[in-house]
């Protein structure tokens, strides 16, 4: 399962919810494909004040802040889901 993550380069928070995204790639089986928003207006606009965000294959989002536990628990569902 890809999972994105809305990001931009000097964003501490991003860092932290990748730290969680790769946490999370121990226990599951996702790939996480980072999308830099900077380089894309559209993507400005509709993230730019929201980043980090995570969005799942059915696109669900989860916005910052969130933990370990809330994004595996997304994760989980997602598998559910997913299969």
């Amino acid at each position: 399962m890809v999972i994105h993550l809305y990001t931009t380069a000097g964003c501490h928070l991003c860092e932290q919810a990748q730290e969680l995204l790769h946490a999370s790639s121990q226990a599951y089986a996702i790939d996480i494909k980072l999308i830099e928003i900077g380089d894309d207006d559209k993507l400005v606009e509709e993230f730019g004040v929201h980043i980090p965000v995570v969005e799942f294959p059915d696109k669900q989002q989860l916005f910052w802040p969130f933990d370990l536990t809330q994004l595996n628990q997304k994760i989980q569902e997602q598998t559910v889901s997913y299969t």
